[in-house]
């Protein structure tokens, strides 16, 4: 499954944004990455530069790769809505993200991983796509031997009350959540501008 693999504090610099999750090495450095740091003059970006890197950061932060994503939009431009929100709505519902925000893994990344080593089930399935898109309804677990694994436990421990999305219902002692329907605007937490991401495919 191809991904991106390089190096994440860099592209966390580059957006101003630590959208891959805490992360210190970018706590301490904030500025974009570059041999001058701060000191470099840099040129007020064009509105097709701040429209690119908008797509881009969408990109990275749900680990979509370009093919992709361009296959969302086309998607999300069929469906009635706007389609930016609408287009958020398909990048939630993917089984990697929905993993994540139910506190099972810690990373998207790391619920990547989960569900390519077919650790993660689907309405009782075991699945290892973790682009399948979710509807209302179905039902997503660790598997039974998988529960113990460290991994899990500690994702489902740290994260409290960080799990309780609207859209989303979890139980603790089945270690499963329930995608119940697709998330308002207003709900999801992404610091994203999609209108700019529309503006850019529009053209």
């Amino acid at each position: 499954m191809a991904r991106y693999t390089g190096p994440k504090t860099k592209k966390a610099r580059a957006f101003g944004e630590a959208i891959f999750g805490y992360d210190k090495s970018f706590e301490r450095k904030k500025h974009p990455p570059g041999q001058h740091g701060n000191a470099r003059r840099r040129k007020q970006k064009s509105d097709y530069a701040l429209q690119l890197m908008e797509k881009q950061k969408a990109k990275y932060t749900y680990g979509v790769l370009e093919r992709q994503f361009r296959n969302l939009f086309d998607r999300a431009s069929r469906k009635s809505g706007v389609t930016g929100t609408v287009l958020l709505q398909l990048l939630e519902a993917r089984l990697d993200n929905v993993i994540f925000r139910l506190g099972m893994a810690p990373t998207r990344s790391a619920a990547r991983q989960l569900v390519t080593h077919k650790h993660v089930v689907l309405n009782g399935i075991i699945t290892n796509v973790p682009s399948t898109h979710l509807r209302p309804g179905d039902v997503v677990g660790i598997k039974g031997k998988s529960q113990g694994l460290e991994v899990v436990r500690n994702a489902v421990g740290s994260k409290g009350d960080v799990r309780k999305h609207g859209w989303l219902e979890f139980n603790y002692d089945k270690m499963e959540g329930k995608f119940l329907e697709f998330p308002d605007r207003d709900q999801i937490p992404e610091k994203i501008n999609e209108q700019l991401i529309v503006e850019l495919y529009s053209k």
